[in-house]
This record gives C-alpha cells, structure tokens and sequence, in this order.
C-alpha cells in the first residue's frame, strides 16, 4: 500500500466516526468488592464483632448500589 492509499483510508475511518466513539465498559468489580465486604461481615458476625459486621454491611451495601446505577448507566449508554 502506498501513502496515498492509507491516507485516504484513514481520513475515510475519520469521517465516518470508525476510530472516535469508545463504548462505556464496565466490569463487575463493585459487584465483586461488595460480596467480599458481604462476607467478611458475616465472619465478624459470627466471631461477634458487631461493629466490624455492620460498617462492612454498610460498605458492601454501598458498593452494590454503585454496581446498580454503573449497570443501569452502561444499559442505557
């Protein structure tokens, strides 16, 4: 291929847009975060560390809520 050639060929993928749009990706990493915060929560509990078991159920509670509008954010994007 000469210069020419590749030129065009990028000034056609420029124009129709081909190299510009990214889609959101998301991955499932506070979906991930929260069912280890989700289990360290129960061994607390069961070893009766309240105290420990509940802010880990509020951390883990708050990552699946993030997980929940990033999903619903990556649907609809």
């Amino acid at each position: 291929m000469d210069t020419t050639t590749i030129a065009a060929s990028v000034e056609h993928q420029l124009l129709s847009g081909v190299g510009t749009l990214v889609p959101l990706q998301f991955s499932g990493d506070f979906l991930q975060w929260a069912v280890i915060f989700f289990i360290i929560a129960i061994v607390a509990a069961v070893f009766g560390a309240r105290g420990i078991a509940g802010v880990s159920m509020t951390v883990a509670k708050w990552f699946v809520i993030i997980f929940l509008v990033l999903a619903v954010i990556s649907l609809l994007l």
